[in-house]
């Protein structure tokens, strides 16, 4: 099943997604949740917007193509960030890969919708794209007791972009990532949000493109530490609370290789994951 968020910042109204990726049919399920957030993915919400959409009790969205596309999800109370998760960036970043996850945070005011405009953050050189699978947790994770319960806890999967300034991030860090992580706008996410029975979420391609030219194109089955394994060692170190959005690394290809220039003031970049949709966000020069 696939939920989305429509309408202007603010003021978004959860929907379910039906129909084909060409043609698209939005639900209304106002009645049924304020917000996609974690009291409805916890709760009954999901099961109780499948039987209405399946007995037709959801009224259509009729200017769905004229609506902003919002955040899949309602901003979560925590954005936890997996580093250096598949080999090949680990290497084009210079290190090793990791022993065991590296953990960073973005802060929740970052989320953004799939195709809004990204403003470079002021005295920014080297802000940069990293598209990411992203995971939703539907139920309370704390010392789960091995990988295989992860799934129980796993409200559904999202595109992610994880934008990132590398200056920020790295050079004036003070040998913590989440300064060059959590600039306005640098966590779009969405379009929808995909409940697990859809998705073969250890076998996603996910690709990027900077001004229509191939940047990423990779697949989820090259995890060093794969979903299941990094929500159950999650739980063993914090609490992972419904609604809360999981980044889980970024395959090779991103400015931070040297082998692309970053992101500059009207270029465009797109993302897409198998079966999650696709992102575009044009950046915009900051301006006070």
């Amino acid at each position: 099943m696939k939920f989305a968020r429509l309408g202007p910042l603010g003021h978004e109204i959860p929907v379910v997604v039906t129909g084909s990726e060409q043609e698209p049919r939005y639900l209304d399920v106002s009645s049924i949740t304020a917000d996609i957030d974690g009291a409805f993915l916890s709760g009954d919400g999901v099961a109780r917007a499948r039987d209405a959409a399946a007995a037709g009790e959801l009224s259509p969205v009729t200017d769905a193509a004229s609506l902003r596309v919002g955040a899949a999800i309602a901003r979560p109370s925590a954005i936890i960030c997996i580093g250096m998760n598949y080999a090949a960036h680990a290497a084009e970043s210079g290190s090793e890969p990791p022993s065991v996850p590296i953990i960073f945070l973005k802060t929740p005011n970052t989320i953004a919708g799939p195709n809004d405009t990204v403003t470079i953050p002021k005295n920014s050189a080297k802000t940069d794209w990293e598209v990411e699978l992203g995971v939703v947790i539907g139920q309370r994770a704390s010392y789960l007791d091995s990988p295989a319960d992860s799934i129980r806890h796993i409200a559904g999967f999202v595109t992610a972009n994880d934008l990132s300034e590398r200056e920020f991030q790295l050079e004036v860090s003070g040998g913590q990532w989440s300064k060059g992580k959590s600039s306005a706008g640098f966590s779009p996410v969405g379009p929808w949000l995909v409940t697990p029975d859809e998705v073969d979420y250890n076998a996603l391609r996910l690709r990027s493109w900077i001004n229509g030219e191939p940047r990423q194109d990779s697949s989820t089955s090259d995890f060093i530490f794969d979903v299941d394994y990094v929500i159950w060692h999650l739980s063993q170190y914090l609490v992972l609370e419904p609604g809360d959005l999981i980044m889980t690394g970024t395959p090779e290809g991103v400015a931070l290789s040297g082998t692309y220039p970053y992101l500059r003031p009207g270029d465009v970049c797109e993302i897409e994951i198998e079966g999650l949709g696709r992102q575009r966000q044009e950046f915009a020069a900051y301006s006070a």
